[in-house]
């Protein structure tokens, strides 16, 4: 703990966080999405919360090699309006990949689900690559592989 604010000299020691990830996003129908994203990344459900008026409200997958929790919730008041990434919050979702081969191994499988993608691209600037595509409410995602000659971008 620090007995005086930052400002005056200070350092702070910064607590620890566990490095386990938990994504929350606001979807218009969470079991929908949990079934979507279990069978696109083929992860596990974790839990779901009903309220007592039966609708699920929250549904959450885990991927138990990496322990990635996704969770998707239902907020009553959602108007129910497609994600837009200009607005102020997410921007999109990126999963990382370990070789550029497995890029078109996703590519395969977003092809075999049907899912609509960008193909994989090879931006001019970098020596990354990366596949792009949506979700059903529209949060785009990404498979991205980091060049190991580019791990600083």
């Amino acid at each position: 703990m620090c007995a005086s604010a930052p400002h005056q000299g200070q350092t702070c020691a910064v607590p620890s966080i566990t490095g386990r990830v938990e994504v929350n996003l606001t979807v218009r129908d969470p079991l929908a999405s949990a079934v979507w994203y279990a069978q696109l990344l083929g992860i596990e459900t974790l839990y779901e919360f009903v309220p007592a008026d039966g609708r699920v409200s929250y549904a959450c997958l885990v991927e138990p090699s990496s322990g990635l929790v996704l969770c998707f919730v239902g907020h009553p008041t959602n108007p129910g309006e497609p994600f837009d990434e200009t607005h102020t919050g997410l921007d999109h979702l990126e999963f990382l990949v370990a070789t550029r081969d497995e890029l078109d191994e996703w590519a395969s499988r977003l092809d075999h689900l049907g899912v609509e993608h960008s193909g994989v691209k090879q931006p001019a600037h970098t020596e990354n690559a990366m596949l792009t595509f949506r979700d059903p409410d529209n949060i785009q995602l990404e498979f991205f592989w980091r060049s190991p000659s580019a791990r600083h971008e």
